[in-house]
């Protein structure tokens, strides 16, 4: 089944289309289908994942605890500095088991092989029921920048800061990546806290067009299912079209009658992880 899975996942990633322009009307988000995109229990291994994702909490200034799992760079060596990623989960990962935000994502970041090659932090937050990374209404057409970050998003900021200072995360190579309503967190953090990441990979979510300026230089890859019916494929578009007019390099990858999940052939490809750690910030 394994063999098949990334059969199908390398069949998908060749087939991926570039998108680099468009005409387009924005359609209404289905807020209960994204509300429910994850059903299904942790995949197997779930015991492994458990174990070398470890359960932390975090109380910023805010005294609300956020609950988040680590996983930490393999055969560290004390003194050197090493790369972070951030992870945002999607809607249906929210609450308080600590648990649910392995479902997607984890066991491709925690690949033994991977993390030799590219050994880094992995902070995985999770956002409460009632909250989000983006304090946006999905059932809108298009979404303008909030002007406060989300309570979450800024608890999540204040855990990176501490990590900073204190855990040997090099400054200079820290990622955000997110699905979902994790892909509108990506979108909300990159323009909020500007030259703080150093590439940031948003899948299927959606931003404020006109926050673009805020991060034109930063490399980003965008992606998308074609046939998404929770967020629509617009909402990247959109993103993707404004930042080409101000000169982003910006990469797009919109899969050809892909739905929701593209996030499990992404975060399967070996590509993307070449791209994403091959980005540095320069001081």
């Amino acid at each position: 089944m394994e063999h098949l899975r990334r059969t199908v996942q390398r069949a998908l990633l060749q087939r991926a289309l570039v998108v680099v322009s468009f005409i387009a009307t924005i359609p209404v988000l289905e807020l209960n289908s994204m509300a429910q995109e994850t059903k299904e229990a942790v995949s197997d291994g779930s015991n492994s994942l458990q174990k070398i994702f470890e359960p932390r909490e975090f109380v910023g200034s805010n005294k609300v605890p956020l609950k988040y799992r680590l996983l930490k760079p393999i055969q560290y060596q004390a003194g050197k500095k090493v790369p972070l990623v951030l992870f945002l989960h999607g809607a249906g990962e929210r609450g308080d088991d600590n648990l649910a935000t392995l479902k997607h994502g984890a066991k491709d970041l925690a690949d033994e092989t991977r993390r030799t090659q590219y050994p880094c932090y992995v902070v995985v937050p999770q956002c409460p029921k009632a909250l989000k990374w983006s304090d946006v209404d999905w059932s809108k057409e298009t979404n303008a920048q909030p002007e406060n970050p989300s309570q979450s998003l800024q608890t999540v900021k204040e855990l990176l800061d501490e990590m900073v200072e204190t855990a040997g995360v090099d400054k200079n190579r820290i990622y955000i990546t997110g699905l979902s309503m994790g892909g509108y967190g990506t979108w909300d953090a990159i323009a909020r806290y500007e030259g703080f990441f150093a590439a940031a990979a948003p899948i299927c979510g959606g931003g404020d067009p006109k926050m673009v300026n805020k991060f034109a230089k930063l490399p980003i890859w965008c992606f998308h299912g074609e046939a998404d019916t929770v967020v629509k494929v617009i909402r990247s578009r959109e993103m993707i079209d404004a930042l080409k007019k101000v000169g982003s390099p910006v990469l797009y990858t919109e899969y050809p009658g892909v739905q929701h999940d593209s996030w499990s052939a992404t975060y399967a490809n070996p590509d993307f992880y070449r791209w994403l750690f091959a980005q540095q910030k320069t001081e």
